[in-house]
């Protein structure tokens, strides 16, 4: 385990609002990856992606790179998985 893991842990088991924020934040960061994968597999520009969903780029762009203006609930709007399928 490498030393910042260690210290993640360490804050994690004694520090409960730095753990619940790093599991956010981690959250987020996993969302926005995710998105940025699945439409990069299907050849789809940023913009393209924004057209798809009725969204605007920024958007789109704020997803990709973890902007913690963006909730979840953008994820389930968009019905994401099934239009990029």
């Amino acid at each position: 385990m490498s030393d910042v893991e260690q210290y993640i842990n360490r804050r994690k088991q004694t520090d409960s609002q730095f753990s619940q924020g790093f599991e956010s934040g981690y959250l987020s960061f996993k969302l926005g990856v995710i998105l940025a994968q699945a439409r990069e597999e299907t050849g789809l520009t940023q913009e393209e992606l924004a057209r798809k969903l009725n969204w605007d780029k920024a958007t789109v762009f704020n997803l990709e790179e973890n902007v913690e203006s963006v909730g979840i609930s953008t994820f389930w709007e968009g019905r994401l998985i099934a239009k990029l399928i």
